[in-house]
This record gives structure tokens, C-alpha cells and sequence, in this order.
């Protein structure tokens, strides 16, 4: 409670000031990039995790479209990462639903199954993609581990729900794809669950970490590309976060590095030899095993994703100037690839569909946070029907009818503040 009297001290000064401020103002409120994600056998098409929605690219992550959260149905639920998957369709846990989008991003839609548990999680099978996983994780409720062997259409248990039991994510070894891991609480403490044959066998290996006092929320990473024992976990304690690494299965972890910072995601090399951390702020890199550094780039929130020889990786957009940036040497040095003064307007949809709906009535708004065009991406798609702007429906708060900069503002401070108290909340629920 003290930590939203605060927030709202300084910030509604900072809001009302700039009710008045030009459009093409930008405000320095944090941008919090989660993930880049590239679809399978089709290097044009990018979509990358954001605070405010998500961005998407169709040229290599030249240009830039935005997808309003709106459209998309997920309110202050933001995935932690996107699967593009070959056939078109993009996949994302939320921390709520299971959404799905069969036509490149213009329409949303949660799958039923996991209308009443909270989806925490979700693996694709590197090579197969009929074979999908889930973690659920609600606070409360019998949450369990999810296999679907038709490309997401319909789900099954893998692990049965338990009482009491809290997954908080699930990963593929992709040098092994029968090899499966998943991270998770229950009243016994906290564990992995390990499976060796496609998630129809479960082996749960317990977490106790006494090195550490009162540990909670862990959760699983990343599996190495180079073996299918190697993984990384983070977990809480002692006002921070430490990484943690298994090289035995995950039979037993090791921290290798602490920060008060909170780490969101790991990226490692091919061979698994070099290792970047991705916190809200930074970007740590380690190399053989060694001691982990801060890189100078990027300022603000960091996500990292090593694709062909290339490292990209995104920033906060406003500190650091860029929003998305690749390096050829390891993340010692970044060429920009785009700022968000670059983002072309709201994706581009045929006119029924839900993006094309609400986004464009409200990319305005975010144009002006973001310094770009307010015109951009109004219209739909040529074959999309008819060519004037469809009506948006008014949103609750009012931010597609209201002038001025504020709400925009108020959109992207309700999005950093309602992902942050969910993720407080459900951190306390876990320490119980």
C-alpha cells in the first residue's frame, strides 16, 4: 500500500503536466520489452513481447507494427514469450490464458480448456509442433502439466493436478525433445519435475536450496541446446534473484549468480558455453563457466535471442535508445535495428477483425509516449472490405475516445503496474 501512495505522489504531477504537452512528447516511463520471437521456417516474420501489447514485424524486424492488448483480449496479462509457429498460428501463455491467433495476429481467442486455471507456461516441440505443453499455476486450485498432440487444438493431462501443487513454467530439451522439465511448488517445497519420455513418466526432484534463506518462486529458464542436463532456474530470496544452473538433470542446482535486480530470461549459445541474463534493467553475459558481467547495452529491460550466428536483443526503448538491436561480437557492441519512434502505427488487419477494430483508434495515443507518426496503420488491409476507419468500442476508461496524452500514459502505467502487482501477488501466494 505504501508502495502505490508513492508511485501515485509523483506520478499524477508528472500525468497532469503533460496533459498539456505536444504530441510529439515522450515520456519517460520504462518500456518493458519480455521476448523476440522468430516463426519457425519463415525468417521475415518477428513478434516481439511488450508492456503495451506486442509489436510485430513481417521484414525481418525492419519495420514494425503494433498489436494493442485490446485487440487481443488479454487486458493486463502479458505473455512471457510468443511461438510463431510454421503453419502461421502464434501461441503465448499469458499467466491467465492460453491464447492462439490463426491469422498472423489480427484475432485472438483464449482456448476453453484452460478457462478456469491460470496458464503459466508453454513448450513446443523443436522439430513437431503437434506436440505441445502447459504448467498451470493458480493459486488455490489442482494445477498440473498439459500435452496436446495436435498442434494446441485439444490438451490432456501429462501430470495429473495435485493439491496444493503451483507450476510456474515448462521447458523441451531441444537436443533431446523427450526430455521435459518443469518448475513448481507444493506444500513439500519447492521442485522440478523431469520427464524422459514426452512427458508420460514424471520424476519429481526436490528443490530445498539450504544455502538459501526462506527461497521462493522458482522457475525453470532454460534447457541448453547442447545437452539436454544443462539447465537454468531462477529463484527468490534475500531481497534478490539468483540464477541458478544444473548440470545433472536437474537433480541438483548451483547459484551462479545473484542480483537484486529481478531476472526474467536466459538465452544461451548453441554449444552452451556463453550464457546472457536477461534482468529489468540489464543484460548480463558469462562465458565458460566464469563470472558474469554487466554489458553497457542495453539500458532499461532486457530480453536476448541467439539466432544464426546473431545476438538480438531488445531495451527498454526509451534509456537506451534503441528498442531491438543485433551484435556480432556477443553483446560487447549493438547496431540499433529500431527505435520506438520507428513503430509504423497498429497492425495492419482486415476490417473485421478485433486489432483492426481498437488498435488504430488508440495507436494515437501511444504514438505520442512513443514519438512516432499518430497517423500510421488506420486503415485495413486493401481486401479487408471497406477502407474508412471502423469505429472502436469505448473502453472503460475511456482511453480511445479521450484527447491528449494522458491516457496513453495511464495505458502504459496500468499495464507496468498491473503486471507488477500480479507478479507480487503471486509471489506471496508461493511464500505461503
Amino acid at each position: 500500500m505504501k508502495k502505490t501512495s508513492i508511485l501515485l505522489s509523483w506520478m499524477l504531477p508528472l500525468l497532469l503536466s503533460l496533459w498539456a504537452a505536444p504530441a510529439g512528447a515522450h515520456w519517460g516511463m520504462p518500456d518493458e520489452a519480455s521476448s523476440i520471437s522468430v516463426r519457425r521456417g519463415h525468417e521475415d516474420d518477428w513478434i516481439m513481447g511488450d508492456a503495451s501489447g506486442a509489436l510485430i514485424s513481417r521484414d525481418q524486424g525492419t519495420t514494425w507494427r503494433w498489436i494493442c492488448p485490446e485487440g487481443m483480449g488479454i487486458a493486463i496479462w502479458r505473455p512471457e514469450r510468443y511461438f510463431w509457429l510454421s503453419g502461421g498460428a502464434i501461441l503465448a501463455a499469458t499467466g491467465s490464458a492460453l491464447i492462439r491467433s490463426d491469422d498472423s495476429g489480427c484475432s485472438w481467442a483464449p482456448h476453453t480448456y484452460f478457462k478456469d486455471t491460470w496458464v503459466t507456461g508453454l513448450a513446443v516441440h523443436p522439430t513437431d509442433e503437434r506436440f505441445l505443453y502447459v504448467s498451470t499455476g493458480r493459486p488455490s486450485l489442482n494445477n498440473g502439466l498439459y500435452r496436446s498432440e495436435d498442434g494446441g487444438e485439444s490438451w490432456v493431462q501429462a501430470l495429473a493436478p495435485t493439491p496444493g501443487s503451483r507450476y510456474s513454467a515448462i521447458r523441451i530439451a531441444a537436443s533431446d525433445p523427450l526430455r521435459l522439465y518443469a518448475s513448481g511448488q507444493d506444500a513439500e517445497g519447492q521442485f522440478l519435475a523431469r520427464s524422459d519420455d514426452g512427458g508420460r513418466v514424471w520424476t519429481r526432484l526436490p528443490q530445498p536450496l539450504t544455502a538459501l534463506k526462506l527461497p521462493y518462486d522458482l522457475v525453470l529458464l532454460r534447457v541448453s541446446d547442447a545437452s539436454p542436463d544443462v539447465l537454468w532456474a531462477k529463484i527468490s530470496a534475500q531481497g534478490r534473484d539468483w540464477l541458478l544452473k544444473s548440470t545433472d538433470g536437474g537433480v541438483t542446482l548451483t547459484s551462479v549468480m545473484d542480483t537484486y535486480e529481478r531476472i526474467s530470461s536466459v538465452e544461451a549459445s548453441p554449444d552452451g558455453r556463453t550464457v546472457w541474463v536477461s534482468t529489468t534493467t540489464r543484460l548480463f553475459r558469462g562465458q565458460d563457466d566464469g563470472a558474469f558481467t554487466e554489458l553497457a547495452e542495453p539500458n532499461g529491460n532486457a530480453c536476448a535471442l541467439k539466432r544464426n550466428g546473431t545476438l538480438y536483443g531488445c531495451g527498454s526503448g526509451w534509456t537506451g535508445g534503441w528498442a531491438l538491436a543485433k551484435s556480432a561480437d556477443e553483446g560487447t557492441t549493438w547496431e540499433s535495428m529500431f527505435k520506438l519512434g520507428d513503430v509504423q502505427g497498429a497492425h495492419l488487419c482486415p476490417a473485421a477483425t478485433p486489432v483492426q477494430q481498437r488498435c488504430p483508434a488508440l495507436w494515437p495515443q501511444l504514438a505520442q509516449l512513443y514519438g512516432a507518426a499518430p497517423d500510421g496503420g488506420v486503415g485495413p488491409t486493401q481486401d479487408a472490405g471497406p477502407s474508412e476507419q471502423p469505429v472502436a468500442p469505448a473502453s472503460p476508461d475511456g482511453c480511445a475516445a479521450s484527447p491528449g496524452l494522458v491516457p496513453g500514459a495511464l495505458l502504459v502505467l496500468a499495464t507496468v503496474w498491473g503486471r507488477r502487482s500480479r507478479r507480487d501477488a503471486l509471489a506471496r501466494s508461493r511464500r505461503s
